[in-house]
């Protein structure tokens, strides 16, 4: 048996946790620069008037009237809270697959004689217990039922958030009972074909569609979800996340950018960032991409973009040679005269650390330069992210970084912004 364990709206959740005056109210997320709503909890999911991804200045008022707390985005906060979770699910199984920051899939193959829904709800309480977020519990035999499991745990009141099909029985009326959009795995496309074909049902999918109609139009993927709907495994626990193909990151200025200094020290701060997760997997990149743009929203503003990759003589996961080669990349792009709006960064043609191949006509130096990264990643662990960087990254961040007026203490990370206590007597 497979457990899914997935929060329940947990941008928003994460905010509430050290908030209790907001339980029980409608709370909103926003994205990068406050732009619009990415997150949003049940009650303010309740107010349907509220439309998700819209533009918040379109929506402020309607926020505003109808009581809304709305956050800036803290992902600091909401990736540690995450890792407090799959911490506490470790407790339950050692063999925990993280999918995504706010749902695992854990393995209970060997809780044969434990009553799984008791169980469900233990794990339900204790992660409630260790960190104050709601989850919902899916048990199912394989990944595709307990990701059906999951949603039918919050869907429906009656199971209190855990949901355990552990019967052929109770499968097959969770089949009958799902239309094929709620499927994971299925998406409009397929969703389309199958309707096109009188499906409607996930049970109609795995026990009225032959296994070669889904083969032919559904490829492989489809063939694997139409076996586990089943009750046929296909889909293991993958305890270790696979190595990254390419890592990138671009963010929107908070304001619009002119001069090419300003924009040269965020192009540095997120070459620190993805080469730290870059060493993370032990890997080097032989390519770096630099691209350039304004807001191609504005009908104001002249527009332009562009980008440019650079092959390195050398793959690296230095921060300091992927700065530098950054900087010169970008310097050929740049075009005075416009008012920028991003720039971002992407490493591609990663390979393992210990299968680059140095350079006949460059002086070589790994072990000092990977010693020196080694200690630079050690300090911002210990210190904070950023205490250690490139001279490049300058100190004006606040000219440049992503607006974030209502963004909520860091709590869990900043000595600064812990929570505090007002222990007064009156």
């Amino acid at each position: 048996m497979i457990a899914l364990v997935d929060c329940n709206s947990f941008y928003a959740s994460c905010e509430q946790v050290f908030r209790p005056d907001l339980w029980g109210k409608p709370v909103v997320v926003l994205s990068n620069n406050d732009g619009c709503i990415i997150a949003a909890n049940k009650e303010a999911k309740a107010l349907t008037q509220i439309p998700m991804f819209e533009p918040v200045f379109k929506i402020k008022k309607l926020l505003v009237d109808h009581h809304v707390e709305f956050f800036s985005s803290n992902y600091t906060l909401y990736g540690e809270m995450s890792q407090r979770v799959m911490n506490t699910l470790k407790q339950f199984s050692p063999n925990v697959e993280i999918y995504s920051i706010d749902e695992s899939f854990i393995d209970l193959a060997n809780m044969k004689f434990v009553d799984l829904n008791t169980h469900g709800h233990l794990i339900k309480n204790t992660i409630l217990r260790n960190t104050g977020l709601p989850v919902g519990v899916g048990v199912a035999p394989t990944k595709v039922l307990a990701k059906l499991a999951n949603r039918m745990s919050k869907k429906i009141p009656g199971y209190n958030h855990v949901c355990v099909l552990d019967t052929e029985e109770r499968c097959i009326q969770a089949l009958k009972d799902a239309v094929i959009k709620e499927v994971w795995g299925i998406g409009k496309k397929h969703c389309q074909r199958l309707n096109n074909r009188g499906v409607f049902t996930a049970y109609q999918f795995a026990y009225e569609v032959s296994l070669d109609w889904v083969r032919k139009h559904m490829t492989v993927v489809g063939e694997r979800i139409w076996r586990e709907l089943r009750g046929e495994s296909c889909l293991s626990l993958e305890m270790l996340p696979k190595a990254k193909k390419a890592i990138g990151t671009a963010k929107s200025f908070g304001s619009k950018l002119t001069d090419l200094g300003l924009i040269e020290e965020a192009c540095a701060f997120y070459i620190s960032e993805v080469s730290e997760v870059l060493r993370k997997q032990n890997s080097c990149a032989q390519f770096i991409q630099v691209f350039l743009q304004t807001n191609y929203h504005s009908d104001r503003d002249a527009q332009y973009s562009n980008s440019v990759t650079v092959t390195l003589s050398t793959a690296t996961n230095d921060t300091f040679i992927l700065t530098r080669e950054a900087t010169k990349a970008l310097k050929t792009i740049y075009k005075p005269g416009y008012r920028y709006k991003k720039v971002g960064v992407n490493l591609s043609g990663l390979i393992p650390q210990e299968f680059v191949q140095m350079n006949l006509f460059e002086a070589a130096n790994p072990e000092g330069r990977s010693a020196l990264m080694r200690t630079v990643d050690k300090l911002n662990e210990k210190y904070g992210k950023s205490t250690v960087n490139s001279g490049l990254v300058g100190n004006r961040q606040k000219q440049w970084e992503l607006i974030k007026k209502d963004r909520s203490p860091r709590y869990t990370t900043q000595w600064s912004e812990l929570l505090t206590i007002d222990s007064t007597w009156t």
